[in-house]
């Protein structure tokens, strides 16, 4: 249904934020799909693209939701990391309409349950933290044209397995029912009077959420999140994961209190995901995260093992630099302080097997990552460049360091600083501060004399 201006419209369903998809372990920023991808081929068609973060709204989300899901002129549902409320939300699309939904998923996606194998699935291809240049272009216009012609069918073709199976059932009067939803609101929640943060927006907060993380700015970050996750809890509607793991960290990065007070708020934020036992390895690293810092204030053992059990795990689970480049660092910290040279060798030794593999990880997400075709080292897409890619070269140079090629790790980074943000190079040479006398003080080198 047209929008008050008399353009037609798309809802589109699918999850926010970064997500990790069980069937590969790799994690996709669902954000950057829909804003480079999906919502700028939805604009080419010449329809108002929404996400259900972009509803500005004061009263329940669901029902907001439910109405964009009847009346939208399109559907794009994206599937990708097989988010539960995607799959709900386009079962109910297809309940409701027999046509004008376009299913999409990320290429990493192999199954799909059965009753969606009866659905055309258009797929794109997600480098994980973004999206390349070649999926907008081409999956962009491909989505662009699908759009298009699913508006402009005429006689329309059912895209709903609803409708195509029940070929005898009518949909609903699509204008009674959405007077019929519209007087049952109004019955239901009667909206309060506007105020100016009814009308802030969730992707308006976490904007603002991610500006304050990129200064460093720990304090309005945390109490700017928490302020969204407030919003949604106060409008009944549920916490997205990916919103606590992210106020985790932010807590435990604005060391308020203290440092030590922070961590264990961070730890009570994450402690109902289960961290001794998920599979999510956002939540493992995070946990990793949390208690290699605990160790270092409180140097009590079992705090550091937490730490390495939760990075080796989620190193295993998703095969990534960021876990990884940790659980090598603490092997080298539980090396250089236990007792037993046997285990303290294994340590050493493992830990360059991990680096090894960081290694090979690094060089293909670079090599994945287009470089721009510039040496202005002060050009705007080479910047975009380096901060994108910071920590991948970063972790490149740290591996290389601890493998012991210190000119290759030193020269990497010389150019990874370039036009990064001043906490991004803190927390960089903090760790290789740490890490240096570790390797000087090699369990091998007894071995070896």
């Amino acid at each position: 249904m047209a929008d008050d201006n008399g353009q037609k419209t798309c809802f589109v369903v699918m999850g926010f934020g970064k997500k990790t998809d069980f069937e590969t372990g790799r994690v996709l920023d669902l954000d950057r799909s829909y804003k480079y991808l999906i919502k700028p081929a939805v604009e080419a068609a010449g329809l108002k693209c929404i996400r259900a973060d972009e509803i500005v709204h004061s009263g329940i989300i669901d029902v907001p939701m439910y109405e964009q899901l009847l009346t939208a002129d399109v559907v794009v549902a994206d599937l990708s990391t097989s988010n539960k409320n995607a799959y709900y939300e386009l079962g109910v699309r297809h309940a409701l309409r027999p046509y004008t939904t376009v299913v999409i998923c990320e290429d990493g996606v192999k199954s799909f349950p059965f009753d969606v194998n009866h659905v055309v699935v258009r797929q794109y291809h997600h480098l994980g933290e973004d999206i390349g240049v070649s999926a907008v272009l081409e999956f962009g216009g491909m989505l662009t044209k699908a759009i298009k012609e699913i508006s402009e069918q005429n006689p329309r073709q059912k895209d709903s397995p609803v409708y195509t199976f029940l070929n005898r059932l009518n949909p609903p009067e699509l204008a009674k029912i959405v007077e019929a939803v519209a007087n049952n609101a109004a019955m239901a929640s009667p909206a309060p009077a506007a105020t100016g943060t009814d009308e802030l927006t969730h992707s308006v907060l976490m904007q603002q959420v991610e500006e304050a993380q990129k200064k460093g700015n720990w304090i309005v970050a945390k109490s700017l999140l928490s302020f969204a996750i407030g919003q949604k809890q106060k409008a009944g509607g549920q916490v997205d994961p990916y919103l606590l793991q992210k106020l985790a960290l932010i807590t435990y990065k604005s060391e308020q209190p203290t440092g030590q007070a922070a961590l264990e708020e961070a730890k009570s934020i994450l402690k109902p995901w289960d961290p001794d036992t998920s599979n999510d390895t956002e939540t493992l690293g995070l946990w990793g995260a949390i208690h290699k810092r605990l160790f270092d204030i409180t140097k009590d053992l079992q705090t550091l093992d937490e730490a390495v059990r939760a990075y080796e795990r989620g190193f295993y689970l998703r095969n990534d630099f960021y876990n990884g480049i940790n659980y090598a660092y603490l092997l080298n910290v539980r090396a250089g302080i236990t007792t037993n040279h046997a285990e303290a060798i294994a340590d050493f030794v493992q830990a360059q097997r991990v680096r090894k593999e960081v290694l090979m990880i690094c060089e293909n997400i670079l090599s994945k990552s287009q470089k721009p075709a510039t040496n202005d080292e002060e050009a705007p897409a080479m910047k975009e460049y380096r901060d994108k890619n910071y920590w991948v070269l970063a972790t490149q140079a740290e591996a290389y360091i601890g493998i012991g090629e210190e000119a290759k790790g030193q020269s990497i980074l010389e150019d990874a600083y370039k036009h990064s943000s001043d906490w991004m190079v803190k927390s960089t040479k903090d760790q290789l501060a740490k890490l240096k006398p570790l390797l000087e003080k090699s369990p091998l080198s007894f071995v070896l004399n």
